[in-house]
Formats: structure tokens, sequence, C-alpha cells
């Protein structure tokens, strides 16, 4: 069973920099430069156990953003990316946002999909990723 935990930077970052680095940076081949940004301090982090093991990660923006959704790959297909989202929508509407917002890979369109959001504008690049905005009303 998927446990997760919220919490700022300076508590989730142990755990959720080495997941980050290894699901954008070297498997997605993000430049290490882009990862890590001013965001991350404002930001409320969920990270994802499985046995106790940290396996996946996100953030929520001050602004209602969702964000830096990684699950390690050997962890992929076991509910984590859904419990993470989950964990960060609650967090949203706890502090009283109407809307969360996100910009999905579009290999992950159908997964933020079943999740509720729907998609807004064009497909774009992000780091040479095709991208798309979505939204979910809370």
């Amino acid at each position: 069973m998927v446990q997760t935990q919220t919490m700022a930077w300076d508590l989730a970052r142990r755990e959720a920099e080495p997941i980050r680095y290894a699901v954008f940076v070297e498997e997605q081949k993000v430049p290490v430069e882009m990862e890590l940004d001013e965001h991350d301090p404002v930001c409320v982090h969920v990270i994802a156990r499985l046995q106790g093991t940290a396996v996946g990660t996100g953030r929520l923006l001050p602004d209602g953003h969702i964000g830096r959704m990684a699950v390690l790959k050997d962890w992929r297909g076991r509910d984590v990316g859904s419990a993470m989202l989950e964990a960060l929508m609650e967090v949203a509407r706890l502090r009283g946002d109407k809307e969360v917002v996100l910009s999905a890979q579009t290999h992950a369109l159908e997964f933020y999909r079943k999740h509720g959001f729907i998609s807004v504008g064009p497909v774009y690049p992000d780091c040479d990723i095709p991208h798309q905005d979505m939204r979910r009303k809370l």
C-alpha cells in the first residue's frame, strides 16, 4: 500500500531530490540546472513510499500548480502517482484553492484525465518534451 506524506522542502529534499534527478535528469535528459528551482522552498511537497522506501515525489506551488511529479521506474504502475496526486489535491482543497493546474507530459495525459483533469490549449515543448496544460476544479 502506498503511503504519502506532505511536507516542506527542507524536510522533503533528502528523499525528493534523488527521485527527481533519476527521473528527470537521468531518464528524461532534462538539464540538471533546470530541475531544481527557486520554487521548491515555497511549495508543499509529497513523498510516496512503498514498503518504507521513497519511490515518488511531487509538489504543489502556492498558485495551485502541481508539478515535478516523478515515480522511480521500477515502481510505476502501482498507484504511486495516483496517491501523490490525491494528496496534493487534498492540500489544495484544505487551503481553499478552487482548482489545480499542471503541465502534463503528453504521455501522461490519460493518467491525469482519469483523475478529472481536462486539457487546455495546444501541446508545447518544455525541455524538448511535449507538454499540455491541464486543469481540474476542486
